[in-house]
């Protein structure tokens, strides 16, 4: 394990730092291919359709293919199939920027999504095992502002990349892979957190099983909408709705997108840090409640100001919901269980969720309005809330009971029988713990 001074109090984990800053560096790569994606896919002289097959075949890949990264993650271990997760992204990527054919761009990007599926599965995993019951929340929260981070910066640089060539983004990304999946290897080569203990046989908890938990049902459910709202109906029907409801330009669509980021961004830590501490259960509901207010919200405004504030709370609930979301399906798998096919299981679910949400919403655009649309998105929100209301706290609590308390209860009563001892003898006489 990497060192922690235990003197300054309980700290995260040094190794969960370094996932942290693995994520960054990949949302960095990611954002400087995504905006170049479709113009690049375009210039093969294709189709609307077929420039959207390519972003549909990396989701479709990610979702097939989620099982078998489960099952990848119980045989090999969390750190190999991160880093060979991420080395097939970097190959697949690098690949696309010197494809020569609309069908090779097509099925290098369909190939980067195995690797993709497999090192967040892994990254999940590890996350959950090396981190602290009682801090899961924190560490979460933590993991995902890096993502968040490195999204908002990856784009500014893929702009200016561009310039140079639309394939140097490609490259670019698959070079900040390959980094991030050194500075995981490098720190986490020696761990003994990170590493497998061979003395220890580890059972996997099935899919099954996790369902019988009613707080995994709850998060199941809560992945599902915020799948539907935020990685859907926000990217395919927020720019169309600045456009032609709001009479906006893209530009201002991006600004919108930015908006729900920062409110994200404000709060993830927030959120982390009291899902740890008043729990998960509430945090999760508010979290759900403040996204299902700002998505209905979203579809009934007129004007550009009330707009970017119901992104704001749109943004702030989605940055509540992670944390709390994410700890409970750690919290259900615990540390003693392997839990790739029960993450696998949460990461499909919440893709489905993005790829029903989008196509319901954009059928109710062309035959209601977008009102009904948000409209929709916010009562699947409120629904997953329900589900969440008869769900348990997971959050562990650490024992409070003195010592004293607990030899007691051998005679029944704390005012029974002879003195309790409360620590060690010196000079034969019984010393008193500390104040």
């Amino acid at each position: 394990m990497l060192g922690n001074d235990v003197r300054s109090g309980p700290r995260l984990p040094g190794e969960v730092w370094v996932l942290v800053v693995a994520s960054f560096i990949i949302a960095i790569g990611f954002g400087i291919v995504a905006p170049v994606l479709p113009a690049y896919a375009k210039s093969f002289d294709v189709g609307t359709f077929a420039v959207s097959a390519i972003v549909s075949a990396f989701a479709l890949v990610r979702l097939l293919f989620a099982p078998v990264s489960g099952r990848l993650v119980s045989r090999f271990g969390e750190t190999r199939t991160y880093v060979v997760g991420i080395l097939i992204v970097a190959l697949g990527t690098a690949a696309c920027g010197f494809a020569t054919a609309y069908w090779q761009l097509l099925v290098f990007r369909s190939f980067a999504g195995v690797g993709s599926t497999m090192f967040t599965v892994a990254a999940v995993g590890l996350l959950i095992r090396i981190t602290p019951a009682p801090m899961r929340g924190r560490a979460s929260g933590l993991w995902a502002t890096g993502f968040l981070l490195g999204n908002i910066a990856g784009p500014i640089i893929g702009a200016a990349l561009a310039e140079i060539s639309i394939r140097v983004p490609f490259v670019t990304y698959a070079a900040a892979l390959v980094l991030a999946a050194a500075v995981v290897w490098w720190f986490l080569r020696r761990s003994t957190l990170a590493a497998l203990d061979p003395n220890v046989e580890q059972t996997t908890l099935s899919v099954g099983q996790a369902l019988g938990s009613p707080a995994y049902r709850a998060a199941l459910a809560s992945g599902f909408a915020n799948g539907w709202a935020v990685f859907g109906v926000r990217i395919s029907l927020v720019p169309l709705f600045v456009v032609e409801a709001l009479n906006g330009s893209p530009a201002l669509a991006g600004i919108s997108l930015s908006v729900f980021a920062l409110g994200n961004a404000a709060v993830l830590m927030i959120s982390g840090k009291l899902s740890d501490t008043i729990g998960r259960k509430p945090m999760a509901m508010s979290g759900l409640a403040v996204s299902a207010v700002g998505t209905i919200w979203l579809g009934f405004t007129t004007g550009v100001p009330w707009f970017m504030a119901a992104s704001l709370v749109a943004g702030i609930g989605a940055g509540l919901l992670n944390p709390p979301q994410n700890a409970v399906v750690a919290d259900v798998i615990g540390t003693k269980a392997k839990g790739g096919p029960v993450l696998a299981a949460f990461q499909m679910v919440a893709d489905c969720g993005a790829i029903i949400g989008p196509l319901l919403a954009g059928v109710l655009v062309d035959h209601v309005s977008y009102g009904a649309a948000f409209t929709l998105t916010g009562v699947i929100m409120i629904i997953a809330l329900v589900v969440w209301a008869f769900a348990p706290e997971t959050l562990p609590r650490e024992p409070s009971a003195h010592v004293a308390e607990v030899v007691a209860n051998e005679s029944g009563r704390l005012d029974e029988g002879p003195e309790v001892p409360t620590g060690e003898r010196l000079a034969g006489r019984p010393r008193q713990p500390d104040a």
